[in-house]
């Protein structure tokens, strides 16, 4: 079983070996295809600029699904796709994939049949990976299920299930069963140019972010999985390439329990955009998402507009007898969405969720578009054609039944607090058993453990406050006062593992306040 441990990778970056694939970015899709191309004996090396899944992958509704708006658009591939490879996570990461029950109230009679029908299809499309048949719900069951919905005018609606998981864990997971099956993967390790022979890349140039040192990298193909950054990287390739991206931001909100106190789901099926709005159980919080906010520029740490904040508050008071306020909520995130260009004019939310993987004159591969549900599919599709252009020996995918790094069967009875780690758990109980007070939490509002922090560090590549608090964990995300209350302890534990002074934690710590500043809603609601 190989490391994700960052000094054990960097060092595999000095042997001056010939890379089969290199793959730039470690988000779902970079991540998805450095496991593709390792799966099928292609010496591998996955580069991230930031951290692994720091940008839109570790921001997403966190949902494993078909898409139930895409049946509006008429969009079947996409939604038979995902539904198929929704089928496959849950049987190839059940610790970081479950099943949820989602409720779409009818306030109109007609909205019965309406919605009925649609999930009907819904169902019908995912044909053996069906999670199991949607049917119509009483309006008693209705409020069984959702104890604080609005109960005035209320008939009765739709159940239906669907795949929920925490996309930065899973994204954890895959750079983990990547250096399992002998590839390797290094953060903070950005690329700043490509190398040419006659024309062709041949390798790139990377950067140690900690250190400053750079390294001149060979490699048969070069894979470009950026994202929204897609289009930036291939503009370093061709100063001239026209872009084949159109940004678009999503934000979310997280509130306390109580706003959702039941196990079911609720889809808000109709908003003033025409987006479904979904508010989740997660990790013993509600979320509450998304929106679709055309973006011209890509900043590396987006802020929730104000009119976002409000965008989500209206519309899911409309459906709770007690509407959340600004000051309800523990935490905000918003992500960035690769969509590809549509016509001039047209609203990024009718845009494709679908992917596109080109090929520059110079051999760059570029995969973009699509989404979590369907990176392995994406990935597929890169490593085919990086495959081609690499002249690499043709050899097929191998993940359709790859069990990922932690695969647990009986994860639904692993302790709750741990079952992201899958089975990992009896490792990490091994580590809470060297120091007593490893095994205390870290703070009464999160759910997670002071030796979590030495886990992340040891055999997860985390290196900063930041990395533990809003990707190993996701204290960030729950709550963001919390997390900053927390954060001298995290840089102190990190401190030790990391061997760094003093200086260092307060550094850490000033970093973090401001990052997580972006998190917290002021109780006017406006923006920070």
């Amino acid at each position: 079983m190989g490391s994700l441990a960052r000094n054990e990778n960097l060092e595999r970056l000095r042997d001056g070996a010939t890379w089969d694939v290199v793959v730039i970015g470690g988000g779902a899709t970079g991540l998805g295809s450095a496991v593709d191309a390792t799966s099928r004996g292609y010496r591998t090396l996955l580069l991230e600029a930031h951290d692994f899944a720091h940008g839109t992958s570790s921001r997403s509704t966190k949902l494993i699904h078909g898409g139930v708006r895409y049946l509006a658009q008429g969009n079947i591939a996409l939604i038979r796709e995902a539904l198929q490879e929704r089928g496959v996570l849950l049987r190839n990461a059940p610790h970081l994939v479950h099943e949820r029950d989602f409720v779409v109230p009818a306030y109109r009679w007609l909205d019965l049949p309406y919605y009925g029908i649609g999930l009907k299809a819904y169902d019908w499309l995912a044909g053996r990976f069906s999670l199991g048949a949607s049917h119509w719900a009483s309006r008693s069951e209705v409020i069984a299920r959702i104890p604080t919905i609005r109960q005035q005018g209320l008939h009765g609606g739709i159940v239906y299930t669907d795949g929920q998981f925490d996309d930065a864990r899973l994204a954890i997971a895959l750079a983990r069963t990547l250096v399992d099956l002998g590839g390797a993967a290094l953060n903070y390790a950005p690329v700043t140019g490509f190398a040419k022979r006659s024309g062709r890349i041949t390798g790139v140039s990377v950067k140690n972010e900690e250190t400053g040192e750079t390294f001149g990298i060979e490699a048969r193909v070069v894979i470009n999985a950026t994202g929204v950054y897609a289009d930036v990287l291939r503009r370093l390739d061709n100063a001239g390439a026209s872009p084949l991206l159109t940004p678009s931001q999503g934000a979310h909100l997280v509130l306390d329990r109580s706003f959702l106190p039941g196990e079911s789901a609720l889809l808000v099926p109709r908003t003033d955009d025409g987006r479904v709005l979904f508010t989740i159980p997660w990790h013993d919080r509600v979320l509450v998402g998304t929106t679709d906010t055309p973006m011209n520029d890509l900043p590396v740490e987006p802020l929730t507009f104000h009119q976002e904040i409000a965008y989500l508050l209206k519309h899911v008071a409309r459906y709770l007898e007690r509407g959340p306020r600004p000051a309800d909520v523990l935490s905000t995130f918003a992500g960035l969405r690769p969509l590809l260009r549509g016509r001039i004019g047209s609203t990024t939310a009718k845009l494709s969720r679908e992917h596109a993987v080109e090929v520059s004159a110079s051999g760059l591969v570029t995969i973009t578009g699509g989404k979590w549900t369907t990176y392995r599919r994406m990935a597929i599709d890169a490593v085919n054609k990086g495959a081609k252009v690499g002249g690499l020996p043709d050899r097929p995918s191998a993940t359709a039944e790859l069990l990922l790094h932690g695969w647990r069967p009986d994860a639904g009875e692993a302790d709750k607090s741990l079952w992201v780690y899958g089975s990992d758990e009896l490792h990490l109980a091994a580590l809470f058993a060297e120091r007593p007070e490893w095994n205390q939490r870290l703070h009464l509002s999160l759910p997670y453990r002071a030796g979590e922090v030495a886990w992340a560090a040891r055999h997860e590549a985390a290196r900063s406050v930041e990395d533990v608090l809003a990707r190993r964990t996701r204290a960030l995300f729950l709550d963001a006062r919390a997390s900053i209350e927390v954060a001298p302890r995290v840089a102190a534990l990190l401190a030790t593992e990391l061997n760094r002074d003093r200086a260092w934690q307060d550094r850490q710590v000033a970093q973090f306040r401001e990052l997580a500043a972006g998190y917290l809603v002021p109780a006017n609601g406006s923006s920070p």
